[in-house]
Formats: structure tokens, C-alpha cells, sequence
């Protein structure tokens, strides 16, 4: 369920699947999020942080802006293009 109050399916590798289903159902992800930051000496990353990375990161693996739509629920281009951080040296390799 959104935040929207709308039903969504949520695209996730095969991996991250078995991740999920692996974890305790008491498991609290944001718990171990501030403690690995905290160990790590990690300071300003917010877990929503992750989702740029993540968006960012399949646009450069060569998914379309629909298919990482998709995946990260978003509606509308503008939104998308937010979070998607393009690396100028990415766009590079792509013209060749």
C-alpha cells in the first residue's frame, strides 16, 4: 500500500527476495540501518538516500525511465528525473 493509499506491486530481484523472506519478522530495518551508519561512521545518510543510489544506479545498468518507473512507483517523469543522478562518464561510455 502507498503512502497514497494505492496498491502496488513491487518489482524486486530474485536475490532481494530471498534476503527478505530470510529476515526475522521482528526485524526492524530502519533499527539496523542507523546502527551500520553509526558503526560505520557514517554521518548525514538518510535510508531514503538509498532510493537516489538505487534509481540512479538501474538507469546506469540500462533500464528505460518506464521500466525504472516501474520498479521505484513513481507516476510521472518529472519526479523521476529527481532522483535520477546521471554520471556524466556513464553517458560517456554510451556514445562510444
Amino acid at each position: 500500500m502507498t503512502k497514497n493509499g494505492k496498491p502496488r506491486v513491487v518489482t524486486l530481484s530474485t536475490r532481494a527476495v530471498e534476503v527478505l523472506m530470510s529476515l526475522p519478522r521482528t526485524y526492524s530495518l530502519k533499527l539496523a540501518f542507523v546502527r551500520l551508519t553509526r558503526r560505520a561512521g557514517i554521518v548525514d545518510l538518510k535510508f531514503h538516500d538509498l532510493r537516489h543510489e538505487a534509481i540512479s544506479r538501474l538507469v546506469a545498468r540500462g533500464l528505460n525511465l518506464i521500466e525504472v518507473a516501474a520498479i521505484s512507483g513513481h507516476s510521472g517523469l518529472d519526479m523521476l528525473k529527481r532522483y535520477t543522478h546521471l554520471r556524466p562518464e556513464d553517458i560517456a561510455l554510451k556514445l562510444g
